[in-house]
This record gives C-alpha cells, sequence and structure tokens, in this order.
C-alpha cells in the first residue's frame, strides 16, 4: 500500500495519532503533524526520519483555535500544502460523572476539540482538495458515537456529532472526488483514559484489566487501508472493537 502526496494528522503527538503518522511514513507518505506539545511533535518527527527516512512538517497548533487552524493549515508551505489526506484524529474525553455532576470546563473542552476542531481542520484543507479534484478525508470518531453509556452523556454527544459531520460532508462533496471516511474504534489502550481521569493511571490501566484491547497501530492499519482504497471506492464507516468488547459497555474479562 502506498501512498503519494502529504498526509495531515491532527493529534499526532501520541497514540492513535502518533501511529498513523508512521503508517503513512512507511507507505511513502510526507507528513503534516500537529497538536500542542512541538516538543513531543519533533519526537515524533524524529523518529519518522530515522524509522522511514520521512520529512515531516511540524506545526504546534490547539485545533480549538479557529484563527490559528485556518491561518495555518490553509497556507502550508511548498509540497506539504497540497494535502491529500486528512486524518481528523485529535479529540480526547474528560471525567465520566453523571451529566448532573458534570464539569463544564470539560464539557466545553470535549465540544471545542472533539467538534469544533474538527471541523475548522476540515474547512482549511477541504477546499484544496475541491480545487485539485481528489482527496481524502478520514475522522478519528468511536463506538461512543453509535452508542450512550452512563458517564458518557457529553463525549458520546461528540462522536454522534462526528457521525453527523462525516455522512454531512460526504452529501456537500459528492461529485468533487474527494472521499469521507469514519474509522470508528472501541476500546484501545492510548493516554486517553490517562487524560479522562485527570492523569490517575490505576483508574485508567482498571480500563483494560483483564481484557486484550485495542492498541494505537490496530487503527492506524485500518486508516491506512481506508486510505488505499481505489479512487472509486470509499469506505463510509468502520466499527472496529477488541474481540473481548461487544459493546460500549459489554467486555469480556478474564
Amino acid at each position: 500500500m502506498k501512498i503519494n502526496g502529504t498526509v495531515l494528522v491532527t493529534g499526532a503527538t501520541a497514540g492513535i495519532g502518533e501511529a498513523c503518522a508512521h503508517a503513512f511514513a512507511a507507505a511513502g507518505a510526507r507528513l503534516v503533524l500537529t497538536g500542542r506539545r512541538e516538543e513531543r511533535l519533533r519526537v515524533v518527527a524524529n523518529d519518522l526520519r530515522a524509522a522511514h527516512g520521512t520529512e515531516s512538517h511540524v506545526v504546534a497548533l490547539d485545533v480549538r483555535d479557529r484563527e490559528a487552524v485556518l491561518a495555518t493549515l490553509s497556507s502550508l508551505p511548498g509540497e506539504f500544502g497540497a494535502v491529500e489526506v486528512l486524518v481528523n484524529n485529535a479529540g480526547l474525553g474528560r471525567g465520566m460523572d453523571k451529566l448532573f455532576a458534570g464539569d463544564p470546563d470539560g464539557w466545553d473542552e470535549m465540544v471545542d476539540t472533539n467538534v469544533k476542531g474538527l471541523l475548522y481542520a476540515t474547512r482549511a484543507v477541504t477546499p484544496g482538495m475541491v480545487e485539485r479534484g481528489r482527496g481524502h478525508v478520514i475522522n478519528i470518531g468511536s463506538v461512543a458515537g453509535h452508542e450512550v453509556y452512563p458517564g458518557g452523556a457529553v463525549y458520546c454527544a461528540t462522536k454522534h456529532a462526528v457521525g453527523a459531520i462525516t455522512r454531512g460532508l460526504r452529501m456537500d462533496l459528492l461529485g468533487t472526488g474527494v472521499r469521507v471516511s469514519t474509522v470508528d474504534p472501541g476500546m484501545v489502550e492510548t493516554e486517553f483514559s490517562v487524560v479522562r481521569f485527570g492523569g490517575d493511571r490505576e483508574r485508567a490501566d482498571s480500563v483494560y484489566r483483564g481484557m486484550t484491547p485495542l492498541v494505537a497501530a490496530d487503527i492506524a492499519d485500518t486508516v491506512l487501508w481506508v486510505a488505499t482504497r481505489p479512487a472509486h471506492v470509499n469506505i463510509d464507516e468502520i466499527i472496529i472493537k477488541p474481540t473481548d468488547q461487544a459493546s460500549a459497555t459489554l467486555v469480556h474479562r478474564s
């Protein structure tokens, strides 16, 4: 599977974003890497260069900053400017409190990152795709975009929104040659739970205890497969869960 051209990955500092960067680099792509932690982005870029000989353009960027996203991603330098694949990966969960006891600051962060940040990045990049008559937007959704679970109302709402945006964008881009897909993981062991539980590593580890979760590379392999289908093929949606998970809340633990 080969990729010719530039792939832009948001939230590329760790987890699924970092794994996607490695998968696309191994397939021959140029990379634009965005994230809030510039030092970490540069470590990832150095790893890509060492492992794959890939040159990356690093952009320290918070996708919640609309002006910065629109200005920066719509004016990328030289060969990095013609983005062939946009992987909208940046996202997070905050807390598992019941809605009536939830933290509004956490709600804002989830909505602003998972929904508005995805919209801003898409708005910045897709006009160039339309102009060139090709491109692919791949959104990283979640099984939470198909189900709702206790304590997850707002996070699930943001991922349901990602699904709606994906479907609507596909309609809006019909006839342009630009493809739109969503890859929706179940339980993946990354920094997600550590962030969700405010750095509580023990609580985060308990999420995956007694079962075998997916790892970031599993999702990256799927994203790369979606991106490398023939131009006349659009993979609308993939839900990918570990064998030990049957639904958002039903998990087999040994």
